[in-house]
């Protein structure tokens, strides 16, 4: 029970890794607010938690839009009283679409996901913590944010920036006793996948790069690690960019 007594938002929750973590969360005593743009997928999540004996509230929200990442915050702080855990796990791909080759519309909306969705919910969790004297963010940034094969233009770009954004909250608040870490994956079997049909070109350099993968890791294998830096644990990691690859970036 690490989590006994905290409350969590968990964004993309509703399959792979945010389904794992807040299923995981949740069996370590956390009350958990699972959130996603697709209801079907968090409702089955919650109903799993509650049948578990956990507790869990289900929010459909788009983390591209400031209102719904608003009112999913809003939900935890009435449902539960407060707001100890936020995981920024929500994201989409790129196509795997060079920089030559990048719409605005693919950047935008890529941004809007990736890097915008974890500033407004980070934007307003923040204020919330300060009132409590302390709380986690853990920012699911990606092994793109670490290299630049990986992935296309916007997604690496997108995941860069949120190393950024975990690492400016960690120096600022650190003394407020908010700590915010993020973790870069390697490839795991989720249904992420590209973001519809892949780029011709793209998909060959990425290709060549996953192919140095050591293994595909199970979404189980990340949500632990958000469990050791979401819980009291890591309470001396701060800023940490913690890269669970199965060894890919060590080649």
């Amino acid at each position: 029970m690490r989590l006994k007594g905290k409350v969590a938002v968990i964004t993309g929750a509703g399959s792979g890794m945010g389904r794992e973590m807040a299923k995981l969360f949740a069996a370590e005593g956390a009350k958990v607010v699972a959130a996603d743009i697709v209801p079907t997928g968090i409702e089955q999540v919650v109903g799993e938690i509650r049948s578990a004996g956990g507790t869990a509230t289900a929010v459909v929200a788009n983390v591209a839009v400031q209102d719904d990442v608003d009112a999913m915050i809003d939900t935890a702080v009435k449902e539960y009283g407060r707001l100890d855990i936020l995981v920024n796990n929500a994201g989409i791909m790129d196509r795997a679409t060079p920089v030559a080759d990048v719409s605005n519309d693919l950047w935008n909306r890529v941004m809007a996901v990736n890097l915008n969705g974890p500033f407004y919910a980070c934007r307003k969790a923040v204020p919330i913590m300060l009132g409590q004297g302390g709380g986690s963010i853990v920012n699911i940034a990606s092994v793109a944010g670490v290299r630049g094969g990986a992935a296309g233009t916007a997604y690496t770009a997108s995941k860069h920036a949120v190393l950024g954004l975990t690492k400016n909250i960690a120096g600022f608040y650190a003394k407020e006793g908010i700590r915010c870490n993020a973790i870069c994956p390697g490839g795991v079997a989720t249904a992420i996948g590209l973001g519809g049909e892949p780029h011709p070109g793209g998909i060959g350099a990425l290709m060549k790069v996953a192919e140095t993968s050591p293994r595909t890791a199970q979404p189980v294998e990340i949500a632990t690690v958000a469990l050791f830096l979401a819980s009291d644990e890591a309470s001396f990691v701060n800023g940490a960019t913690v890269v669970a690859d199965g060894g890919w970036v060590a080649i």
